[in-house]
């Protein structure tokens, strides 16, 4: 552990670390290590990996609100990759298509919804408060099937931009998202 990460521990500041960081061989070797040597060496592999998907795959993120352009692309670019997202583990909607519950995982992987601006987050939890009082609160989707749903409601990409200041608030809104969808 480094000196930064034990300040950071100290002061109760969770640290992400990107899954590129910790190499699966890793992991799969720290998994071998345990196997007896009687055991059928298909079987332990096919054991192994399957212990690599579950430690891997988190839930899906599902975003919504106006598609991101330009700086806010790249922005939102950033926010995936810190969140150590795959391109399967997350998508685009728009606030105001009606939702299909037939869109739903078959698997029950959980999900967690993250709207981006106060109006995405009116119609998606059907709340009338601003944004300030609907931030830092876990909402849900308000539609046929996805009532249990998550919905946390965070800033626009285009104000993140324009208002740096807000982005300490937005880490806040992540973290929530992120502890919610594993505490499903």
């Amino acid at each position: 552990m480094s000196t930064n990460s034990a300040f950071l521990k100290e002061m109760g500041i969770t640290e992400w670390t990107s899954r590129d960081a910790v190499p699966a061989q890793t992991q799969v070797m720290a998994s071998a290590e345990v196997v007896t040597q009687d055991a059928d060496p298909l079987a332990t592999a096919a054991s192994i990996a399957s212990e690599a998907v579950k430690q891997t795959s988190s839930g899906m993120w599902w975003f919504f609100g106006n598609k991101p352009q330009g700086d806010a692309e790249v922005l939102f670019q950033n926010i995936i990759r810190v969140l150590g997202l795959t391109p399967q583990e997350w998508s685009w909607k728009n606030p105001t298509d009606k939702f299909n519950p037939e869109l739903l995982p078959q698997d029950g992987t959980p999900i967690v919804a993250l709207a981006f601006g106060g109006s995405a987050a009116q119609k998606l939890s059907g709340e009338r408060d601003a944004l300030p009082e609907l931030r830092e609160t876990v909402l849900a989707i308000n539609a046929d099937g996805a009532e249990d749903l998550p919905l946390i409601a965070t800033f626009e990409l285009n104000q993140l931009i324009a208002r740096p200041k807000d982005k300490a608030l937005f880490w806040q809104d992540l973290l929530l998202a992120k502890s919610v969808l594993q505490n499903i």
